[in-house]
């Protein structure tokens, strides 16, 4: 199976780790210094991943230009390497790491701010508690133990806000660290001066906040702490998928046995297994013999026997036998490794519905910050005495409750978690666009041979001409399909083998698309194929009309073959169908969607298939160069097409489709044209695939629903809508808890996927 190849060619991207971004503002501002790189024609940034995908001219060698733009605009990035155990290693104990710093800094900022809140709310909460603590310790005291407890927070813990939005305040371009920063900075500036140059307030003013700015950045830290963790359990289906695969590989170089590294397995090593071993790389068998699990590709419980001469995939598991194989495929080219990187690249995708998030967080901050300074002024003009102290409170609580966290985050972890689950479940998305698209399909287009069907067809039926018989008739058959590629061809030189014929070699061999093929065989002129390549050629196949009706009337395909002319026979075979195609077929049914089957089958063949299944649709004889203008006439009432093939006549039909979905037992130029592969060749996975797709764009719509639904609710009243008529405020406190569980919740609603099985459709 071959996953490397795009659906339309381009520059091979870019990945790059950024270290520095904490919100919606900053993915934007990352994508427009991107952009700005002459010769980029793409760039998508991830949030949830931190990483960023870009197609530029010159390729790794214009790596260090988009590293130096990025630092220009305050980011730091770094070349992320080739998917694989060592580099997932490293991103978990980067993950790792930093999950590790942001506890200790909750940490310490905890230790800071409890005494403080003792201190402080304390005395706000209680009289007789503010004059025992004043009398104990003396009031200037007690406002030098609050101003040392909140420069702790702010300058230890809380450092990093101060630096990061200073930055970017510096360059124009204000993030949530920005706002972070104004808001808990505010409260520590008024509060110092009206601890300690209380004459410069106005009087009854002289209130302090020390424990706000203090709590804002405690509670920011602790949402940012589980944030990483959250996070970090979106990639576990990654980190999953790399870790099927061993560390080391024994091989035998020069006579000699050793154990590598992984890395270091070449092409052309043999490689030696013993048993309950798992596979290092893809290669071929060329001594001894095992069984082996192959569940983690094909889907499939029972192991496989292999022996010399057949293929094993690095990941899968061997039993009780021992076996060596030659290797094939290492590193980023083996079978395992490509799925990684086709999920990843899914994963790091970008959807149409990004596009609004996009839009609003170009301005957002900016309007935050200039709503900010509205409300103080508004607060200052018209609030109740003492105003600046009100005008203080609710501008704090306006920068601090609008940080756009949420908004960046919405999309990008659904995605993540999504496509994973959907990896698990031997669906790759090889477009991540496809995911949205897939949730929208209305129409399921199918090829039938191989997709509906098992594939294999076999020879049932054959009725002569007079003057013909059958062996003669069958062997000189065999030996024109013996040169075809064809199911069908498989079927009848199968049924000839078996008979123990002979044949000559065919000569001048033609194949024509969709009709049959012709040879010259032992010096007979033979033809073999549809109604339609009779037509073509003259020949009356009147003798047959009846026979021809009555097998396909039972599901046979029928055929012709003509020697020198003359209709010689009428052959039929049967292709039975997949165990699972009525019950995929009837959760495609459950799921709203109107089924079609596109073949090249005669239509009555292709009826009798259809009509026990409930198909809605059957378009038949269709020539494989025709089977895209099909697609296209199915999608002219403005509906989402699914198309569901396997073979090369189905590729242009696989890249005329809305969504591509290819059988991964299919074949590679099927695969490469398809948005979406089916690893197992199940096709109840189309059902799963459209079910997850709608699973993930409803959960998408959710965690929007409640980022953008958070800020419009919440900034008025922190604005002090509310004040007026019900005399309601909002602590910036009660803003930053809820500032910080937002972004909780929004990852929290979509590692709810992770739960999805599709069981029961």
């Amino acid at each position: 199976m071959s996953l490397a190849t795009a659906r339309h060619p381009a520059p091979a991207p870019l990945e790059l780790a950024i270290d520095g971004m904490s919100c919606a503002a900053c993915v934007g501002r990352v994508e427009r210094a991107l952009r700005a790189v002459p010769g980029v024609g793409r760039a998508d940034v991830n949030l949830a991943t931190n990483r960023a995908t870009v197609e530029i001219a010159g390729g790794p060698a214009a790596a260090s230009t988009l590293i130096a733009a990025l630092d220009a605009v305050g980011y730091e990035a770094t070349l992320r390497a080739e998917p694989g155990a060592a580099a997932t290693d490293r991103e978990q104990a980067a993950r790792t790491a930093e999950q590790a710093g942001l506890k200790r800094s909750v940490i310490l900022a905890a230790l800071g701010t409890l005494p403080l809140l003792v201190i402080e709310m304390g005395a706000h909460l209680s009289d007789a508690w503010h004059h025992e603590l004043a009398g104990r310790f003396g009031e200037s005291n007690l406002k030098l133990a609050a101003f040392l407890l909140a420069s702790f927070v702010l300058v230890g813990p809380g450092r990093r806000f101060f630096v990061k939005g200073g930055q970017a305040l510096w360059r124009l371009a204000p993030d949530m660290n920005s706002l972070v920063m104004l808001g808990a900075g505010a409260a520590f500036a008024y509060s110092t001066v009206a601890s300690f140059a209380a004459h410069l307030l106005p009087a009854g003013a002289q209130y302090t906040y020390f424990e706000t700015g203090a709590v804002i950045v405690t509670l920011i830290l602790t949402g940012r702490w589980f944030e990483a963790r959250a996070k970090g359990r979106t990639s576990e289906a990654i980190r999953r998928l790399v870790e099927l695969a061993p560390k080391t590989a024994r091989v035998l170089r020069d006579g000699v046995e050793a154990d590598i590294d992984i890395g270091e397995v070449r092409v052309g090593d043999l490689v030696l297994i013993r048993p309950g071993e798992r596979i290092p790389v893809d290669g071929e068998v060329t001594e001894g013999s095992s069984l082996i699990d192959e569940a983690m590709i094909t889907g499939e419980p029972l192991p496989v026997r292999k022996t010399p001469g057949d293929a094993v995939i690095g990941g899968t598991v061997n039993g009780s036998g021992s076996f060596r194989f030659v290797a094939r495929q290492v590193g980023a080219d083996t079978l395992l490794a490509r799925i990684v990187a086709t999920v990843e690249a899914a994963q790091g995708a970008k959807l149409p519905i990004q596009a609004l998030v996009d839009r609003v967080t170009l301005w957002f901050v900016p309007a935050v910050m200039a709503l900010a300074a509205v409300t103080f002024a508004a607060w200052l003009a018209f609030g109740p005495q003492p105003a600046l102290s009100h005008a203080l409170v609710a501008a704090v609580a306006v920068l601090i409750i609008a940080c756009p966290c949420a908004m960046g985050l919405a999309t990008p972890t659904s995605i993540m978690v999504g496509t994973g689950k959907a990896a698990e479940l031997g669906i790759l998305f090889r477009r991540g666009e496809a995911l949205q698209s897939l949730s929208q399909a209305r129409i399921v287009a199918v090829d039938k041979t191989g997709t509906l069907t098992q594939g294999r067809p076999e020879l049932t039926d054959i009725a002569l001409t007079g003057g013909f018989a059958e062996d003669e008739v069958l062997a000189l058959v065999a030996a024109v399909e013996a040169r075809s590629e064809h199911p069908v061809a498989a079927a009848l030189v199968a049924a000839a083998t078996a008979r123990g014929l002979a044949w000559g070699e065919a000569r001048d061999f033609t194949a024509e698309a969709g009709l049959g093929v012709r040879a010259m065989v032992s010096g007979h002129a033979v033809a073999v194929g549809s109604d339609r390549l009779m037509a073509a050629s003259g020949i009356d196949m009147t003798p047959f009309a009846n026979k021809a009706a009555e097998l396909g009337d039972a599901g046979r395909t029928p055929l012709y073959a003509a020697i020198d002319g003359r209709l010689a026979a009428i052959l039929a075979v049967a292709d039975p169908l997949k165990p699972t195609t009525a019950g995929v077929i009837a959760s495609l049914r459950r799921l709203g969607q109107r089924i079609v089957i596109v073949t090249g089958d005669n239509e009555r063949t292709a009826n009798a298939v259809a009509r026990p299944l409930g198909i809605d649709e059957v378009v038949a004889q269709v020539l494989p160069t025709d089977k895209a203008d099909v697609v296209r006439s199915l999608q002219a009432g403005g509906e989402t097409l699914a198309f569901v093939g396997d073979g090369i006549n189905d590729a242009p039909a696989l890249a005329q489709a809305d969504i591509g979905i290819a059988i991964g037992t299919g074949t590679d130029i099927a695969i490469e044209t398809a948005d979406l592969v089916l690893i197992s060749g199940d096709l109840a996975g189309v059902a799963r695939a459209i079910a997850l797709s709608r699973a993930t764009m409803a959960n998408i719509r959710q965690n929007l629903g409640w980022a953008f639904g958070y800020n419009i609710l919440l900034i008025p009243v922190a604005a002090g809508a509310l004040y007026p008529a019900f005399g309601l405020t909002l602590s910036p406190v009660v803003a930053s808890l809820a500032m910080a569980l937002s972004s909780v919740s929004v990852l929290t609603n979509a590692l709810r996927l992770r739960r999805f099985r599709g069981d029961g459709l």
